[in-house]
């Protein structure tokens, strides 16, 4: 892509850098006149030429064998847009290997003056560079592997597999390569793999493992065997399984049985970015979908970061060794530490969020700042210096066609570099330079947290209390007097950890990573608010994961992680209990994008989509599995939010309405793609089947552990149409299929918990009635014969799923029948009665303690003042319909003028602190009861004031209630 950068302004060089120039370019000009070359000084030509012979003597050298590059023709093909593909594709290679290799080379020299030429006449950006540098690359491989490939079949045939089916080599790029981003003069990283064993078809058969490394030698000896010419590539087969010692080519079954068994994590780094760049591309990728489990694991990996920090620490040997301190791709600071930031973060949530398993490293840095993982500010200082030494690592090769990353020493060469990237000096660019690697190197070090791990400081008093308890002499009084107060249960249970089978079978890794992390965790829990809770809780969240390494790892790798989890379980049991439950929730605890929640129910819908589109396997169990998962994780983060003071009760409350309904929409999805496959579809449009939402999930106030209030409604004129799959049933089965299977995968158990207690008594005729009703049905039963408490209930109901069309049905019907002129007097007393009722049997409160939801004055007196008011003056205000939530329904009513301002604000403070101390209970694990204080007592008395005034009695009554008793 030609960059529409202003024209690059005049160079200042030295006398001896001009003279270079100038002598070079008249060389180049005497060689066209030799040649009978003409070289036409258009569009600045001129000038071109001498920005190309300032950056690269390899572009001279080409260029005086190749005058014919300087032809009109030659400069056009330098100028056009497209890549070496093109040209590649109608490149014409000799029979003879020694002519086919100086075409080879000839062709590779051409392709990369004009990757020169492009570059320092800022024709490319530096992606376009780079790519089309990757191009070249894979070009050259695959005319290569075809003229290897005719060779040997002359001689040998066709490899093919048992079946007879014809075989191609599998040719996978590595590194960069891999990632579409190569450096000039970079050697190539291949792994070369077939996809099964056989043999070939030729007269003299050859088993395919011996054909394919002959192919495979061949193959090198084209690019990479030195001649007159020079070479085409440096090739790298050492990433192979076994490295050097390993066969040249494997079949894809020993490539898998070697990762499953053999592969280690530096190997994982580098399939990050593999991908068939030549040969079967077809099966590269099925290799790839293959071995896709050993790159990106199943859950949230943060063993990774040990690996990271072994290679790192090899790397900086050798850097030390080699005194590499300014090696712009392994030094400190360098291109590496870059790569190693964004592919820590790869390796740690690719196998749970495809979005990450891209390949080059400014597409993969995009992922990670688009995904939260990386902040913005984080990932503009990364991108930056990225492409500053990227460029000036390619500059600096494309000076010789050298593989170095090492800045020359001498000025002449500094110089070129200098101007060449736009500086007017050598110390100029030095600046900007360090400023990058310091840059990076501040980054690298705050991901790799120096303070983690074996390096971490703990305090020599938690270091003896650990000691204590393997030795089994730690007491009460030593954890008491540590401040862990009540001190025997503390005692004990840190005595009973290291001699639990769990930790008994552990690896020796493990076992040491245990032994460095339990004083951590210790001191941990001792600093904060509930040291002794914090610490027995944080002791079975270790037995929990003691089997599964990368939870210990995320502990001991993660400062932070460490605090804030002894932060949230000192102050919740409720959320301690569910990372206990289920520890890949421990990831929500850290997760960078904590402020980033998906709220709105299509943004929640998005994210399940996204979540299910990343399993490699569409099954239900592996797809409600994952949804329990997601839902655990968001309700999770809310309660974080909520606990931290981060998010109100009525905002927590509605997000967590929003997080249900978005699950029982994929959940119906789900269950009717599954029905649809068993018995087929029912005739018309749509699924003909809505869920209303009631109580708490339709009036958007869910809590942490609500259950859901759903009705199951289908369109009956469906009732006896028969399904068109292979095993039909009549409508009013498939919808009574459809009903319980919903009603099943919302409670089932899965390994990730399950989702929802549903409740459908709600429902026509109740729990007598059928599971699911047609629409007229419900209809004639809300008209005829519904008691007054089944409209209340009525008024917090709304289609949270399925078909859209009958929602709008049902969402009128109710309208209909809520706006039904009532009298105000009789709704008063019905309603007045059944909360009376409701009080004498559930009401928990006592002389010292409120019932937060059923006590005088509390939540169910407000939704009933509210329920009653809609339905007294529902005829006359029919707006008071279209708010079910209790918290907009108070200012509806208040705006219609049935609620007095004084009214409407102690009904709104009520609601919202009453609602906020219930979900404060709920977090701690505590019943919805609360202390009696002079203000809760004064909430309550207003909401009774507020009572009395409108007309209500909700006093228990000793006479029988009014109908629906």
């Amino acid at each position: 892509m030609r960059r529409m950068n202003p024209p690059v302004p005049a160079r200042r060089e030295s006398d001896p850098l001009r003279t270079l120039i100038d002598q070079r370019y008249a060389d180049l000009m005497a060689a066209c006149r030799a040649a009978r070359i003409p070289v036409h000084d258009d569009a600045g030509v001129s000038e071109r030429i001498r920005r190309t012979l300032l950056a690269s003597d390899f572009a001279f050298d080409v260029l005086r064998r190749q005058p014919e590059l300087l032809s009109p023709a030659g400069l056009e093909r330098f100028r056009a847009n497209a890549d070496a593909a093109a040209r590649g594709a109608t490149l014409e290679l000799p029979h003879d290997e020694e002519s086919c290799m100086a075409v080879l080379r000839r062709f590779r020299h051409a392709e990369a003056v004009r990757i020169v030429f492009r570059d320092v006449n800022d024709l490319d950006e530096l992606d376009d560079t780079l790519s089309s540098t990757s191009a070249l690359y894979e070009t050259l491989l695959e005319v290569a592997l075809r003229w290897s490939e005719t060779s040997l079949h002359a001689r040998y045939g066709r490899p093919r597999d048992a079946s007879g089916q014809a075989q191609r080599m599998v040719i996978l790029g590595f590194g960069k390569l891999g990632g579409n981003e190569l450096n000039f003069s970079s050697d190539i990283d291949l792994v070369l793999a077939y996809a099964s064993g056989g043999e070939t078809d030729g007269s003299r058969p050859l088993d395919n493992g011996e054909y394919f490394v002959r192919e495979a030698r061949q193959l090198v000896r084209l690019l990479a065997e030195p001649t007159v010419d020079g070479i085409c590539a440096r090739v790298d087969l050492r990433l192979r399984p076994f490295g050097q010692s390993g066969r040249l080519a494997l079949p894809f079954s020993a490539m898998e049985q070697y990762y499953q068994r053999e592969g280690r994590d530096w190997e994982r780094y580098a399939w990050i970015k593999a991908r068939p760049v030549a040969g079967d591309r077809v099966a590269g990728r099925e290799l790839q979908d293959m071995l896709r489990p050993f790159v990106y694991r199943r859950y949230l990996d943060y063993t990774a970061f040990a690996g990271l920090r072994e290679m790192k620490a090899l790397i900086d040997a050798e850097v030390a060794r080699k005194d590499l301190a300014g090696n712009l791709k392994l030094g400190p600071g360098g291109i590496r530490e870059i790569e190693f930031i964004v592919q820590l973060t790869q390796m740690i949530r690719g196998g749970r969020d495809p979005a990450l398993r891209v390949r080059g490293l400014l597409p993969a840095l995009r992922a990670c700042e688009a995904r939260g993982y990386i902040p913005a500010a984080r990932a503009k200082s990364l991108r930056a210096s990225y492409v500053f030494l990227r460029r000036l690592e390619n500059r600096v090769q494309m000076l010789r066609d050298a593989q170095t990353h090492d800045i020359p020493d001498d000025e002449l060469s500094r110089e070129r570099l200098a101007l060449g990237m736009g500086h007017t000096s050598w110390d100029e660019l030095a600046v900007e330079l360090a400023k990058h690697r310091d840059a990076v190197s501040a980054e690298f070090a705050a991901v790799l947290m120096p303070d983690a791990g074996d390096k971490a400081s703990v305090p020599v008093a938690d270091v003896a209390l650990w000691k204590a308890a393997r030795d089994e002499t730690l007491s009460e009084g030593m954890m008491e007097a540590a401040g862990f107060v009540p001190g025997r249960e503390v005692a004990d249970e840190l005595v009973k950890l290291p001699r639990a089978a769990s930790v008994r079978s552990m690896s020796a890794r493990s076992a040491e990573r245990l032994e460095r992390l339990m004083p951590q965790l210790i001191d941990a829990a001792h600093q904060s608010v509930a040291p002794a809770a914090s610490l027995l809780r944080l002791l079975r969240l270790v037995q929990a994961v003691a089997r599964r390494s990368s939870y210990l790892a995320l502990l001991d790798e993660q400062p932070n992680a460490r605090r804030r989890v002894a932060t949230v379980f000192a102050d919740s049991a409720f959320l301690a209990e569910r990372v206990i439950a289920q520890p890949l929730l421990l990831d929500d605890v850290l997760d960078p994008r904590i402020d980033q929640l998906p709220l709105k129910r299509a943004d929640i819908s998005a994210e399940i989509a996204r979540t299910l589109g990343a399993l490699d396997e569409r099954d239900a169990e592996r797809e409600l599995e994952r949804i329990n998962e997601f839902r655990s994780s968001i309700a999770f983060r809310l309660g974080l939010a909520f606990n931290d003071g981060r998010a109100d009760a009525t905002a927590t409350a509605r997000r967590l309405a929003g997080l249900a309904e978005a699950v029982v929409a994929a959940i119906v999805a789900l269950a009717t793609r599954e029905l649809t496959a068993q018995h087929g579809r029912l005739p018309g449009e749509g699924s003909g089947f809505a869920v209303l939402g009631y109580g708490s999930l339709g009036g958007e106030e869910l809590g942490f552990a609500s259950d859901l209030d759903l009705v199951f409604v289908y369109d009956g004129k469906r009732a006896n149409a028969m399904s068109d799959g292979p095993r039909p049933v009549d409508g009013t089965r498939w919808y009574q299929r459809l009903a319980q299977r919903v009603m099943h995968w919302l409670s089932a158990q899965t390994h990730a918990g399950h989702l929802y207690e549903v409740d459908t008594r709600l429902r026509p005729d109740g729990s007598k009635g059928l599971l699911v009703a047609s629409v007229d049905a419900f209809e004639a039963y809300q008209r005829d014969r519904a008691w007054t408490w089944e409209h209340q209930a009525l008024l917090r109901a709304r289609p949270v799923a399925g078909d859209p069309v009958i929602g709008e049905a049902l969402a009128a019907i109710r309208r209909d029948i809520l706006a039904t002129a009532r009298d105000p007097e009789r709704v008063r007393a019905e309603v007045g009665a059944m909360r009376a009722r409701w009080r004498g049997e559930r009401d928990r409160s006592d002389a010292t303690r409120i019932d937060l939801k059923q006590g005088r004055g509390a939540l169910i007196d407000i939704e009933f003042i509210l329920q009653g008011m809609v339905l007294a003056h529902a005829s006359s205000h029919p707006s008071i319909l279209d708010a079910p939530a209790s918290s907009v329904l108070i200012d509806t009513l208040r705006d219609a003028g049935l609620l007095s301002g004084t009214q409407a604000d102690t009904l709104h403070v009520a609601h919202a602190d009453l609602l906020q101390a219930g979900l404060a209970c709920t977090l701690d694990l505590r019943s919805r009861i609360a202390a009696r204080t002079p203000a809760l007592e004064a909430l309550c008395a207003g909401v009774e004031q507020v009572t009395r005034e409108l007309g209500f009695d909700f006093g228990v009554r000793t006479e029988p209630a009014a109908q629906g008793a």
